[in-house]
């Protein structure tokens, strides 16, 4: 085994600790909903880090963990402090990260974006991932000269977006549309223009007939469609090519959020797997490999609108930015980063599957190899997803209820998880026999979903 770390030094560590003291100052403690202690062990996950390197962890306390989990939100497919980005970010910050004048890097990275996708001829940059979706939202909008959005998956927290929660005129469920939202429960719309309500549509991954019966209604109006070309489910033979039709059919922009799966299933984004062209298509997260930058490379004729509307921001030109994106994409155009990520991945899910027929345990799978998820189907899931990972931290490994491969994790990695988690799994399968899984925990029951947290 890796590491052993005593289970009671982990709940008196000092990331539990500055956790605590973090929730009197910062509402919610943390700025990315997705690292609240509470979402994976409450009072024992370490939550802050004082270096990663590699695929390694080293939290407060100094004790060092192999992350297994979301691996940075996906934001660090190359790695930890890559050191190709890092010597980029470096050179960058010691000759100034910010002036009058322009990084000349971001002509160069459009030049390589464009050279990998062959379909587009513009490309209009950002930093965060929601703020750059909001911006090819714009466009869209701006292009087409109409309001309406039809979308599938998740993409933010913008207004343009969170817009599809607010109650309609013709919406008798009241509070309940909360409770049913097929993206997360509890994404309340407090602070969304009420205006807005009514813009904004979803449909559900796969089912092209949900985007017909928003086409026959609001076509005419539609300035977008926003999707994710593939998240936690393929797409069925011919979704993705009857949406592209149906979108050039009524005149709105086809946009691919490609900021999750980012370049995981083929360098250049997913889209370019599935053979399909959107009008524009979006990226940020791993495109600099965890240093803020987004991009959207598209059409001449969408793209063009940008000069018709005000985007602008003082920071989309700092150099930092560029820099990494830039030593990254050259990272993953010589290395066969996808190949490697579905390797570890396969090896993961393939070493659970084993495990999970051998103590009886009823582990679930879904998404691709190289953004997987994994949960329990019991009255108790989230005590026993708790318990798992509680266990697995005194191992010294991270782990959640999904794993994004990085280019770093290894064979050897993967062994001493799996070694791990036999060990662990046995104990889990006793706690279920026993009926005692919740009283093993030491702490708190994970909280699932998203809804308000102290």
């Amino acid at each position: 085994m890796a590491t052993t770390i005593d289970p009671a030094a982990l709940r008196a560590g000092k990331g539990p600790e500055l956790y605590r003291k973090a929730k009197t100052m910062i509402p919610g403690g943390t700025g990315l909903f997705g690292h609240r202690q509470e979402l994976h062990a409450p009072e024992q996950w370490p939550t802050y880090f004082a270096e990663a390197k590699g695929s390694e962890v080293v939290d407060l306390d100094g004790n060092r963990f192999i992350d297994f989990a979301s691996c940075g939100i996906g934001a660090t497919a190359l790695g930890y402090a890559d050191p190709d980005v890092v010597q980029a970010v470096t050179n960058r910050v010691a000759n100034g990260s910010m002036c009058m004048l322009n990084p000349p890097d971001e002509v160069e990275l459009a030049e390589l974006l464009l050279q990998l996708h062959p379909w587009a001829s513009k490309v209009r940059f950002g930093r965060l991932g929601g703020e750059t979706m909001a911006i090819a939202v714009r466009i869209a909008r701006a292009h087409t000269g109409r309001d309406h959005i039809a979308f599938c998956g998740y993409h933010g927290w913008h207004d343009w977006y969170i817009s599809a929660n607010l109650p309609t005129d013709d919406d008798d469920r009241g509070s309940d549309r909360l409770g049913n939202w097929h993206l997360m429960p509890g994404l309340e719309p407090k602070g969304v223009p009420a205006g807005l309500a009514g813009t904004t549509m979803p449909f559900t991954y796969n089912k092209i007939d949900e985007l017909k019966a928003i086409i026959d209604s609001h076509g005419d109006r539609l300035a977008a469609i926003v999707m994710e070309p593939t998240r936690n489910l393929f797409p069925e033979p011919g979704f993705l090519e009857g949406v592209r039709e149906l979108a050039t059919q009524c005149g709105a922009c086809l946009v691919f959020d490609e900021i999750t799966i980012s370049w995981k299933l083929t360098c250049g984004g997913a889209h370019l797997k599935y053979g399909i062209e959107p009008d524009m298509a979006v990226f940020a997260k791993s495109l600099a490999n965890g240093v803020p930058m987004g991009a959207i490379v598209g059409r001449t004729e969408p793209m063009d609108a940008f000069q018709d509307t005000f985007c602008s921001s003082a920071f989309w030109s700092e150099g930092i930015g560029p820099a990494a994106a830039l030593a990254a994409v050259k990272k993953h155009m010589r290395l066969d980063v996808p190949a490697h990520l579905d390797h570890i991945g396969n090896a993961v899910r393939a070493g659970l599957r084993e495990l999970a027929a051998k103590y009886d345990m009823p582990l679930a799978f879904s998404g691709h190899p190289c953004l997987q998820y994994f949960g329990f189907d019991h009255p108790e899931a989230a005590a026993l997803q708790t318990l798992w990972t509680v266990r697995m931290l005194t191992h010294g490994l991270l782990i959640t209820g999904s794993f994004y491969p990085m280019w770093t994790h290894t064979d050897a990695h993967v062994d001493t998880y799996l070694e791990a988690c036999d060990e662990v799994f046995a104990e889990l399968a006793d706690a279920i026999a026993a009926n005692d899984i919740e009283s093993r925990i030491g702490g708190p029951v994970k909280i699932t979903g998203l809804r308000r947290l102290a």
